[in-house]
C-alpha cells in the first residue's frame, strides 16, 4: 500500500479524518475532496490509484462523478452510502463502480476492500498456451493475448472485469457456472461483494455484444452460460 495515491470524497469532515489518521499509519498518500465536483477535479489533476466516492455529496453526488469518471478512466473506485438498500448497490455497480461500503464502517473494513481491489487488479501471469489462444465463434472473436474482441467484425470495448468473466464463459462452452463460482473464479475468494456482481456485469456483457447478447445464458437458479445456439 505504500506509495499509492487513494482520493476519498466525502463532504462529511469527521470521516475524511477518521479515514485520514488510519491511513497516515499505514503511509498511505491521501487526497480529499469536500463534494463531488472537487473529487472530479482531482481525478482529473492527480490520477489516483483508487476512489472512494460518498453517494451523497453536494454540487455532484457520486453516482454522477463515478459515471463522469468512467467516460475516461478504468480507476477503480468504492462508493460509500449510509444506505442498505439493495437500489443503491446495485445502481452504483450498473455505472462502474468496483466495490461498496455501507456506512458506519470501520477503516480496517475500508483498506482491507482497498487491498481486496488491488490484489484482483494485478497482471496475472499467462502461460505460453493462454496467450496464443483466439477463440472464435460465428460473428465472434477473442483475441486473449490482446485482449480484444471483435462483434460482427468490430472491435468492442469490454471492461477489464467484464473481459476476464465474458472470457471465462467462452473457454468452456455450454458449461453451467453458478453465480459464487464466477465470483471465486473472476473476483477472488476475498471479494466482499454480493453474488448481484455477476449479475450487473452479464448486463453490461449482453449490452455490448449486442444482436449476440443471446450467446450468453440464464439458467434460472442456478448461473449462466455460455452456448452458441445452431
Amino acid at each position: 500500500m505504500n506509495g499509492k495515491k487513494i482520493l476519498v470524497a466525502d463532504d462529511d469532515p469527521n470521516v475524511r479524518e477518521i479515514i485520514r489518521l488510519y491511513f497516515t499509519k499505514l503511509q498511505i498518500q491521501l487526497l480529499e475532496a469536500k463534494n463531488g465536483r472537487q473529487a472530479l477535479e482531482l481525478v482529473e489533476s492527480e490520477t489516483p490509484d483508487i476512489v472512494i466516492l460518498d453517494v451523497m455529496m453536494p454540487e455532484m453526488d457520486g453516482f454522477e462523478v463515478c459515471r463522469e469518471v468512467r467516460k475516461t478512466s478504468d480507476v477503480p473506485i468504492i462508493m460509500l452510502t449510509a444506505k442498505e438498500e439493495e437500489f443503491d448497490r446495485v445502481l452504483g455497480l450498473e455505472i462502474g463502480a468496483d466495490d461498496y461500503v455501507v456506512k458506519p464502517f470501520s477503516p480496517r473494513e475500508l483498506v482491507a476492500r482497498i487491498k481486496a481491489i488491488f490484489r484482483r487488479i494485478q497482471p496475472r501471469e499467462k502461460t505460453h498456451t493462454d496467450n496464443n489462444i483466439i477463440l472464435s465463434f460465428p460473428e465472434l472473436e477473442i483475441n486473449i493475448a490482446k485482449r480484444e474482441i471483435i462483434v460482427s467484425g468490430e472491435k468492442v470495448l469490454f471492461r477489464p472485469k467484464e473481459f476476464d468473466l465474458f472470457v471465462h464463459l467462452c473457454k468452456s462452452p455450454g458449461t453451467v457456472f453458478t453465480r459464487e463460482q464466477l465470483l471465486e473464479s473472476i473476483w477472488g475468494f476475498d471479494y466482499f461483494g454480493d453474488e448481484r456482481t455477476v449479475d450487473v456485469h452479464i448486463k453490461k456483457i449482453r449490452k455490448r455484444l449486442g444482436k449476440l447478447k443471446n450467446y450468453v445464458h440464464t439458467i434460472w437458479g442456478v448461473g449462466y452460460k455460455f452456448e452458441v445456439e445452431n
